[in-house]
């Protein structure tokens, strides 16, 4: 599996599940390389159409459009997967 070097991947609850289950290893990402790691490039797109310069005056305001920008990814998961691989194949470049 390929992680990014969150502490909680780091924790010993899971350093002992490996030592349980020794089938499984964990692959980490070099620190600082969003590049390297879709998700961030979904945060980053969340943020800028759905958060950023736009005053939500109710936190359920916010829950609300993060709920249907989610929706509207996960129908739409070709178009999301190729506009994230697109991203890492130019930050190749």
């Amino acid at each position: 599996m390929v992680l990014d070097n969150s502490k909680v991947h780091q924790s010993q609850f899971i350093k002992d599940f490996l030592k349980e289950n020794p089938r499984m290893e964990f692959v980490f990402l070099p620190k600082y390389s969003p590049e390297l790691n879709p998700v961030e490039g979904l945060w980053k797109w969340l943020k800028q159409d759905v958060v950023n310069n736009v005053f939500f005056s109710k936190f359920y305001q916010i829950r609300s459009h993060v709920a249907e920008f989610m929706k509207q990814a996960s129908q739409k998961s070709q178009e999301v997967i190729d506009r994230l691989l697109v991203r890492l194949e130019l930050s190749k470049t």
